[in-house]
C-alpha cells in the first residue's frame, strides 16, 4: 500500500472552501447567479494572492444560501473526502455564511449538515465533526454572534470553536470574550495564527485565548522559545502544506518547516484546508510529503494518532475512528 492509500483523519477544513468548483458553478447556473469572474477557463478557482483569495471565497459562498445548499455541499464533501481515504474528519462552519449570525436560522444549517453528515457516515464510512469559527476581519462584534451561535448548539456534534479570516487583521486578543463564551459552552478551542502573523501571534492565540489547537502555526519555527512552549503546553498545530506553498509562504514542501516542527517534539498534523483552491487532496499531501522527507507509513500513522489524540470528539467516535485507522 503507498502512503497516499493509507487511511487518514484531517481537522483543519473549511466547508465552503471544500466546495468542489463544479458544485458552486452548478448552483450558480441554478440560481442564474454569475460567477464566471472567479473561475479560470479551465473551471478552477482564480485568485492572485491571499487578499484575492478571500474575496473570491465569500463570492463563492453567495450562491450558498439554505440549509439545503450546505446539506448537498456536505455530501459532496464528504464523497471527495472518503474517496482520498479519510476517515474521520473536522470542518470549520461559520454562522456568518450559515444564517447571517442568527440562532435559529444557525440551527436550521446545522441540522441539514448533520443530516448530510449521518448520511455520509452510511454510504462512506466517514465521521464528520463540526467546529464553528467566527471571521477574524469581520471583528470582535460579529465574532460574539457565531460564539452565541456556537453556545447554543454545542454538544456531540459541534464540538469546536476557532477562528479563521485573514490573520492580518486585528489581535487575537481582541476576540477573548468569544472564545470565553465558547470554552464555558464546553467547546473545545483552536484559531489560525503563525501563517500570516510571526511567532507573535501564536504566542498571543495561546495565551490570550487558551486554545489547545492552532490553525497552520508553522511560523513558530521562527522562535526556538515558542517551539519549546507549544511542546510544554502540549499544543497541537493543524498544518497545511500544500496550502501554504500555494499561497507561498514557503516555496515547496522540501522547505516546509512541518518535519522540523515535528522533529522538535511539536504535535503535527496534515490537512488541506481549502483543497480545490490550493488544488490539492489529503492523498497529494501524503505524497508530496513522503517525497520531500521520505516518511514512511510508520511515520503518517504517528501523525494520524496525533491528530486522533487532538480530535474534538468524544471518546466512543474516539475509537471508531481508530478502528478505522487500523485498516491497512
Amino acid at each position: 500500500m503507498s502512503v497516499a492509500d493509507l487511511p487518514k483523519i484531517e481537522l483543519h477544513l473549511h466547508h465552503e472552501g471544500a466546495a468542489p468548483p463544479a458544485f458552486i458553478r452548478q448552483l450558480a447556473h441554478e440560481k442564474r447567479v454569475d460567477l464566471s469572474g472567479i473561475f479560470k477557463p479551465d473551471g478552477t478557482y482564480d485568485f492572485r494572492d491571499f487578499a484575492h483569495f478571500l474575496k473570491v471565497y465569500e463570492a463563492a459562498c453567495e450562491v450558498l444560501k439554505s440549509p439545503e445548499d450546505f446539506r448537498r455541499l456536505t455530501l459532496a464533501i464528504l464523497e471527495e473526502s472518503a474517496e482520498n481515504g479519510v476517515v474521520y474528519s473536522e470542518t470549520f462552519l461559520s454562522p456568518d455564511f450559515c444564517g447571517g449570525g442568527d440562532v435559529q436560522a444557525w440551527r436550521d444549517y446545522v441540522n441539514a449538515i448533520r443530516d448530510a453528515a449521518d448520511e455520509a457516515e452510511r454510504k462512506f464510512d466517514i465521521t464528520l465533526r463540526g467546529v464553528v469559527t467566527c471571521v477574524r476581519h469581520f471583528g470582535p462584534e460579529r465574532a460574539k454572534d457565531a460564539a452565541r451561535c456556537a453556545a447554543e448548539t454545542a454538544g456531540d456534534w459541534i464540538t469546536g470553536f476557532g477562528m479563521g479570516g485573514n490573520e492580518t487583521v486585528g489581535r487575537q486578543a481582541d476576540f477573548a470574550w468569544s472564545f470565553d463564551c465558547a470554552r464555558e459552552a464546553g467547546l473545545r478551542l483552536t484559531t489560525h495564527a503563525g501563517e500570516f502573523g510571526g511567532p507573535d501571534s501564536v504566542r498571543e492565540a495561546v495565551r490570550a485565548l487558551g486554545v489547545e489547537r492552532i490553525g497552520h502555526g508553522v511560523r513558530a519555527i521562527e522562535d526556538p522559545d515558542l517551539v519549546h512552549e507549544l511542546v510544554d503546553r502540549g499544543i497541537t498545530l493543524e498544518v497545511c502544506p500544500g496550502s501554504n506553498v500555494a499561497l507561498g509562504l514557503f516555496p515547496g514542501f522540501a522547505e516546509h518547516p512541518i518535519a522540523k516542527l515535528r522533529d522538535s517534539g511539536v504535535g503535527v498534523t496534515v490537512s488541506t484546508d481549502d483543497p480545490p483552491f490550493f488544488h490539492t487532496t489529503l492523498r497529494r499531501e501524503y505524497e508530496m510529503l513522503h517525497k520531500a522527507f521520505g516518511w514512511q507509513a510508520e511515520d503518517f500513522a504517528a501523525i494520524n494518532e496525533t491528530a486522533l489524540n487532538a480530535a474534538f470528539c468524544d471518546e466512543d467516535t474516539r475509537a471508531r475512528a481508530k478502528k478505522r485507522l487500523e485498516r491497512t
